[in-house]
C-alpha cells in the first residue's frame, strides 16, 4: 500500500486532483467513482480549478456514486445525487447523462443495488475511485464487520451515523433515513486504482488500523490491504499514529510514485 503523508488537506487535494488529471490524459473517457462529505471537497476543488485552467479535460469523463440514502427522492436536496451535483458535477461542467448511481427510490432495492453493479462493469469498471473513512473504519457505508467480499446492497445505518449526519437535516434526526445503498466491500475492491484521503487526528486511529492493522472486518477499509493498486494520502494528524510514517515520507517524498500510473 501505497501512504502519501501531505501537510494538509489542501495539498491533498491538490494531489488527488493531479493523479485525476493526469488519468484524464491518459484516458479521457475515464470513469472516476467519487464520495461524499466534507474530506474530498479539496480534490473537487483542486480539479474544478484545474479544468477552468485547461489543465484538465474532463469533458468525456464519466462520475460514479459510492453510496445513497434509501427513501430520499433523487432531487431532495440531501440526497447523495444532490450533493454530487452541487459539489462535482457542476463545478466541473459534467452532465448528468454521464452520471452513475444507484436508485434509492426503487421498490426492490436488492434488484436495483445487483443493477447498480450491473452497470459499472458495463461501464468499464471505475477506473479511479476516491474513499474517505470513518473513525470506525467503514469506507462507503460499510461498517465494522460488513463481509470483506460484500457486493452493492442495503445497509442500515447506525444510530451514531444518523445522529452526526442529522446537521444535514436541520439538526433533526428524525429526517435522516434508516437505510442506504452502498458499494460493497467486494464492488469498491474491483476498481483499478483505489485512493483514501483521510484528513485530521479523529482519523489517526483508523487510519493505522487500515494501513498497519490486520486484515479485519472490524476496520472494513483494511481490505485495501488486498488491492494491487490502493494509495493513502493523510495530513499529518491522519498519519500521527502510523509507525512507519518516517518510511512513507521517505518512500514517496516529493513526487510519489503513483502520479501518472
Amino acid at each position: 500500500m501505497e501512504v502519501v503523508i501531505v501537510p494538509d488537506a489542501r495539498s491533498g487535494g491538490e494531489l488527488i486532483a493531479e493523479a485525476m488529471a493526469e488519468l484524464l490524459r491518459r484516458k479521457p473517457d475515464a470513469l472516476l467513482g467519487v464520495a461524499t462529505g466534507s474530506t474530498p471537497l479539496p480534490v473537487y476543488q483542486a480539479l474544478a480549478a484545474k479544468v477552468r485552467a485547461g489543465q484538465a479535460d474532463i469533458s468525456r469523463a464519466r462520475i460514479a456514486q459510492l453510496d445513497e440514502y434509501v427513501g430520499l427522492p433523487a432531487d431532495h436536496p440531501e440526497s447523495y445525487r444532490s450533493v454530487l451535483r452541487r459539489e462535482v458535477l457542476e463545478p466541473l461542467g459534467i452532465g448528468m447523462e454521464a452520471f452513475l448511481g444507484p436508485d434509492g427510490t426503487a421498490e426492490d432495492i436488492r434488484a436495483a443495488s445487483q443493477a447498480y453493479d450491473a452497470a459499472l462493469a458495463a461501464a468499464g469498471g471505475v477506473d479511479l475511485q476516491l474513499l474517505g473513512i470513518g473513525t470506525d473504519g467503514h469506507i462507503g457505508f460499510n461498517e465494522p464487520c460488513s463481509s470483506l467480499a460484500s457486493r452493492t446492497r442495503i445497509k442500515t445505518l447506525t444510530e451514531q451515523t444518523r445522529v452526526d449526519n442529522a446537521r444535514f437535516f436541520d439538526g433533526d434526526i428524525a429526517q435522516v433515513p434508516h437505510h442506504v445503498i452502498t458499494q460493497g466491500i467486494g464492488t469498491i475492491l474491483e476498481a483499478r486504482h483505489l485512493v483514501l484521503l483521510a484528513t485530521g487526528e479523529n482519523k489517526a486511529d483508523a487510519v493505522a488500523a487500515t494501513v498497519e492493522g490486520p486484515l479485519a472486518a472490524v476496520c472494513p477499509a483494511s481490505a485495501l490491504q488486498l488491492h494491487p493498486h490502493a494509495t493513502v494520502v493523510v495530513d499529518e494528524g491522519a498519519a500521527s499514529k502510523l509507525k512507519l510514517a518516517d518510511y512513507f515520507r521517505h518512500t514517496f517524498v516529493n513526487k510519489p510514485e503513483w502520479q501518472g500510473i
